[in-house]
């Protein structure tokens, strides 16, 4: 039956949005405590996860299509107009999937933006510091002394 394909290749694409919420965490964790040197490992496994969500997407367009056309609707229809043209138990299971699909790419949104957020923090951080360390270099004067450095151009007197 069409519509049991159907929630199958849902329960695999929850699975899957699940999965991404628990790597977008982990990279979460490693830009909060700025232990940075495996948040590379940590970005390709999100996008090892997305790129698996992007492949099942097309399965389910598939069996979205399998079920409109057998309970009579046009291909390309919504999960709510399946749901709502389903029989029973098969309206409330495919509302079920709507409702956690919903919920689901709402945690997704606000943690991915809250990753993006830290990761400007930490750069904006970054370079503000290579500009203090710029800024507080010291160097000799003549006399021996230590003075802070010029921006500008300087002559270095190498007879000595």
């Amino acid at each position: 039956m069409p519509l049991k394909a159907l929630s199958d290749i849902l329960w695999r694409e929850r699975e899957l949005l699940e999965q991404l919420l628990f790597k977008l965490e982990v990279e979460q964790l490693f830009l909060i405590t700025g232990r940075t040197t495996r948040l590379p490992l940590a970005s390709r496994e999100v996008e090892e996860v997305l790129e698996t969500i992007r492949a099942a997407e097309l399965g389910r367009t598939v069996e979205v299509d399998e079920a409109a056309l057998a309970l009579g609707l046009p291909t390309g229809v919504s999960l709510l107009d399946l749901a709502q043209a389903a029989p029973a138990p098969w309206d409330a299971i495919l509302l079920e999937h709507r409702k956690n699909f919903v919920r689901l790419t709402a945690e997704i949104n606000e943690l991915a933006q809250s990753n993006r957020d830290l990761l400007a923090t930490s750069h904006r951080a970054t370079q503000e510091t290579l500009m203090n360390l710029r800024e507080s270099v010291h160097t000799y004067d003549p006399s021996g002394a230590a003075a802070a450095s010029t921006s500008g151009a300087q002559l270095l007197d190498e007879t000595f």
